[in-house]
């Protein structure tokens, strides 16, 4: 007799829906999984069966007959335990065990061998595939439920056991559906504040504007300057998740296996340390796995001790820094995996960090010197939009206690969602988000200046010689200085301190 479930299982990024066909026929005891499964998979043979057998069922290995499974499509990699649970109810069914209707369910679930349901990686672009292929319920294990409920328009039941999911079809013990999981925005409250900073106040006007515009930031200074602090209160000027990115996130992280709770509410501050490999923090894998730059998406990568990256990990942001996502290519396949996020690098002047320093003399040769400059390519100090200088700070105000140095983090971030809020005017009916994902086309639209500041701008480009990108990085910072000010057109002021922005050029 041959039965269907339908399950699913995450590629990539997206959850992809899978046909479980089951046949069960007489002769030579056999058990036959098809459909390029992978080793994880065919082993579920020996978890289901005796899973099957612990929870009082009649299980395949105690008779002689032919069980194949075929999980289809079967050109489509399978992987993973979530097949466990659909492959031990289509036994079920097919013996006759258990009788229901699988049309409109959808079951995911890895089964120990005493009965009991694992989570599974994914949960949420699973529902969400689920919901847009028409399926009216799915089945999880426990734990699972509260994540695959944030998707509205499909019934979510969770399960501790193949036991409780048989006494709901039997009727015995109805499983309730899980209630909707309520989005609620930021909750917690964060370490860092920008006002308990002391002076650095040039760094922290351009880390407002960076978070007003999602723009990206480089930091140089001597080491013990403050650099690692003011990127980490940059989470605490950016503006709270919307329902679409916390979805985004949540499903990225429950991909990798970094999602802590049902939902992410708070923006990812990734911060990867100056060794971590290059599949570490751009992806891959035999088959591609999202990396630290795509787990940053929607939120801060914080990349300290820059030119001390691989200068191969630093050459793979261009892609990501240009156009938001990352694409990494495998002889099994391509993927693409978003990478939007706002990257903040620090950087020392050298590697002893007291390269052009006029009280500590710098230990580094001529070599380590320039070999070290000559990690940050052209084409990657013009994809980053704000270049500033963090130097020393007066012993007599790290003395001082017990005040505030500015606006707090939360005035500043009232600033910012205004900010935000224009822009999202102007981007209406658009995939656009912030101002530094303006394309050429876009700056031409929704970046007016005035005939004074375009020729202060072009002057100013062909002395300092900037490249086209950098020109039109230039209008997009001062847009966005423009939209803290609630201005509609970019004027002379706002041009000349987003020039400020630029990188100097040091000469060793």
């Amino acid at each position: 007799m041959a039965v269907k479930l339908y399950s699913a299982e995450v590629v990539g990024l997206e959850g992809e829906i899978i046909d479980v066909e089951l046949d069960l026929s007489q002769g030579l005891r056999s058990f036959t999984i098809v459909g390029l499964a992978d080793k994880s998979v065919d082993e579920a043979k020996e978890r289901i069966s005796y899973a099957i057998d612990n929870v009082g069922f009649n299980p395949p290995h105690k008779k002689n007959q032919r069980v194949i499974v075929s999980l289809a499509p079967a050109d489509l990699k399978k992987e993973g335990p979530v097949f466990d649970l659909p492959i031990a109810l289509s036994y079920l069914l097919a013996s006759r065990q258990l009788a229901f209707d699988p049309e409109g369910k959808l079951f995911v679930g890895e089964l120990a061998l005493d009965g009991t349901l694992r989570e599974v990686k994914g949960i949420l672009p699973i529902a969400m595939k689920a919901k847009d292929a028409g399926f009216k319920e799915i089945y999880a294990p426990k734990g699972n439920g509260r994540e695959a409920a944030l998707i509205s328009g499909i019934d979510v039941y969770e399960a501790g056991s193949l036991t409780e999911i048989a006494d709901h079809f039997k009727k015995l013990n109805e499983l309730s559906k899980v209630p909707p999981t309520k989005f609620e925005g930021q909750k917690t409250l964060l370490p860092y504040d920008i006002s308990d900073i002391r002076g650095q106040d040039g760094a922290k006007r351009a880390l407002v504007i960076a978070a007003a515009g999602m723009h990206n930031v480089a930091m140089s200074g001597p080491p013990g300057t403050g650099k690692t602090l003011l990127a980490r209160v940059v989470p605490t000027l950016l503006p709270p998740l919307e329902f679409e990115e916390a979805l985004e996130v949540t499903a990225i992280h429950s991909v990798a296996g970094t999602l802590a709770g049902s939902v992410i509410r708070e923006r990812p501050f990734r911060s990867p340390h100056h060794t971590s490999s290059y599949v570490a923090l751009v992806g891959g894998g035999a088959w591609p796995r999202p990396g630290e730059i795509t787990l940053a998406h929607r939120g801060v990568l914080f990349a300290d001790e820059f030119p001390e990256f691989d200068r191969r990990v630093i050459e793979a942001l261009r892609q990501p820094l240009e156009d938001g996502v990352v694409t990494i290519s495998r002889s099994k396949g391509t993927m693409k995996f978003p990478a939007r996020f706002m990257l903040v690098a620090a950087m020392n002047p050298c590697p002893c960090g007291n390269y052009g320093s006029k009280t500590k003399m710098c230990l580094c040769t001529l070599t380590s010197l320039l070999r070290y400059q000559r990690k940050m390519s052209g084409p990657i100090a013009d994809r980053i939009d704000l270049w500033m200088e963090v130097g020393q700070i007066e012993h007599d105000l790290l003395s001082q206690s017990g005040q505030k140095y500015g606006e707090s983090s939360g005035e500043l971030r009232k600033k910012i969602i205004a900010a935000r809020r224009i822009q999202a005017q102007r981007f209406k009916g658009t995939s656009l988000r912030s101002n530094s994902e303006m394309s050429i086309k876009e700056i031409e639209k929704f970046c007016e200046l005035d005939e004074k500041a375009r020729l202060v701008l072009n002057l100013a480009a062909k002395g300092m010689d900037l490249s086209p990108r950098s020109y039109h990085r230039v209008i997009k910072i001062s847009r966005t200085i423009a939209d803290l000010e609630s201005a509609d057109k970019i004027t002379v002021e706002h041009i000349q301190e987003a020039l400020q922005y630029r990188p100097k050029q040091q000469m060793v």
